[in-house]
């Protein structure tokens, strides 16, 4: 994925770092110059020394190609300019760091696809929002050892079809993970799945899972048939 991120701080930093890791194109966007260039030593990030809320800076960071932009900026105020520019320029996911939650429903009204609160903003988690849309975080517990999550089955996934028990049988699904609830939504029913419960496509699946388990569940889970 394409992807332009305002801000490098420690947030945006690790995001890079991250998105880098994960074979992503990424474009730094950041207003302190030594941190353009430690990013760029450490990384090898491409990185714009300027501000998000510059249209010119944005097109310099190819903003119109962009899958994603975050805004991670340290000011809602700069982080919101941000979202409403990206929104402009019709990109399809926009992810912001929200400090004061008084700025929350301006960024609803801004149209943007996440909100993430600075309180409990990881890396990881806006690593699921942007590779994973299709996942939604309920909770975390065990102080952060274990996520509570709903995954949305994918048209065309390979488990579409498959019992429980067999999903949890293979050896490619975590261990540390638990099937809690299955809601049907052509039928509009829940069911707490038992082992010969066959998944299907659209279905939405509850689970728990241990917090560094999660992104694999989630990668068997929407996988899908090569046609």
């Amino acid at each position: 994925m394409y992807v332009v991120v305002a801000g490098g701080g420690m947030v945006g930093g690790g995001l890079v770092r991250s998105l880098l890791d994960n074979k992503h194109d990424v474009i730094l966007i950041e207003q302190q110059k030594e941190l353009c260039d430690k990013l760029y030593v450490e990384t090898g990030v491409v990185a714009i020394n300027g501000s998000a809320t510059s249209i010119q800076a944005l097109n310099e960071a190819g903003i119109k190609k962009a899958d994603v932009v975050v805004a991670a900026t340290g000011g809602d105020a700069d982080n919101l300019a941000c979202a409403i520019l990206a929104k402009s320029f019709d990109v399809p996911r926009i992810i912001v760091r929200m400090r004061d939650p008084t700025y929350k429903n301006a960024y609803i009204v801004a149209g943007v696809s996440s909100i993430v609160r600075v309180t409990d903003l990881m890396v990881s988690q806006i690593m699921m929002d942007i590779e994973n849309p299709e996942v939604r975080k309920i909770t975390t517990i065990g102080g952060g050892k274990a996520d509570i999550f709903i995954v949305n089955v994918p048209d065309g996934a390979k488990v579409a079809g498959k019992s429980v028990k067999d999903i949890v049988d293979s050896r490619h699904f975590p261990s540390e993970c638990t099937f809690i609830v299955v809601y049907d939504q052509k039928t509009e029913e829940f069911s707490i799945p038992r082992g010969k419960q066959v998944i299907n496509e659209g279905n939405e699946l509850f689970l728990i899972s241990a917090a560094e388990d999660i992104k694999k569940a989630v990668d068997f889970l929407t996988a899908k048939n090569k046609h």
